[in-house]
């Protein structure tokens, strides 16, 4: 029977995380290549989140929530793919097809958490306002509970975001890893190589760098040159 230690232990982490990638702290713990080895190594396999926060990391590098910026939540997509690959490891298959399976579910739910977070700031945009009638009103424990409320708004938008990711996640690798997992582990090294390559464009174009693609190109090249003259 499948256990459901891992999901709990992956929300409390969500929560965590989701307060470093705005509410508070913002000790860079919600990156992905941070948040995917910390969710494994609580979890018992650190090296699932590893590969989860690489694979991960270059295709947000560019896009973090700064100012108004709210891009998809690369963090729950993190978390929740990490706790999805090791919870399941055994009941829907296991290694890095399985791997594969959760990260590729989770990507495209991450939408959800950019929905969520734009209505979480929506509300707390109101908390300025109410601060300010009870500060004129000497009400400072009112205050810090306004404070504690904005906090609160944040950690349970992450949480939301997490339990979608995890349970639409949950049905659709169960319901198509029979389907995909033998053709995701034979074409691991293929899947990996596009979402890297794919990752590098995009914080190629966030860059904006002039001649970035040939220098980008130049490199790969060069890259390749010296592994066949280092064998």
């Amino acid at each position: 029977m499948e256990s459901f230690t891992p999901y709990l232990l992956g929300a409390g982490m969500a929560v965590l995380l989701g307060l470093d990638r705005t509410a508070a702290l913002q000790i860079m713990i919600s990156r992905p290549l941070v948040a995917g080895p910390l969710v494994g190594l609580l979890l018992g396999d650190a090296m699932t989140g590893l590969t989860v926060g690489m694979l991960l990391e270059l295709l947000w590098l560019c896009r973090m929530p700064v100012g108004a910026s709210i891009p998809h939540d690369d963090t729950q997509v993190t978390v929740g793919a990490t706790t999805l690959a090791i919870a399941l490891s055994g009941s829907a298959g296991r290694g890095v097809g399985l791997t594969l399976c959760a990260l590729l579910v989770a990507l495209p739910l991450g939408k959800i958490g950019q929905v969520i977070e734009r209505t979480v700031r929506s509300r707390n945009q109101r908390l300025p306002a109410a601060a300010q009638r009870a500060l004129n009103h000497g009400g400072l424990p009112a205050i810090e509970k306004l404070h504690l409320l904005g906090l609160g708004n944040f950690a349970l938008g992450a949480l939301t975001t997490y339990t979608a990711i995890v349970l639409i996640g949950h049905w659709l690798v169960i319901t198509g890893g029979p389907y995909f997992l033998d053709l995701l582990t034979q074409q691991a090294a293929w899947i990996k190589l596009a979402l890297i390559l794919v990752g590098v464009a995009t914080l190629l174009q966030a860059l904006n760098v002039r001649r970035a693609y040939a220098l980008f190109f130049g490199g790969f090249l060069l890259t390749f040159l010296l592994l066949g003259v280092l064998r």
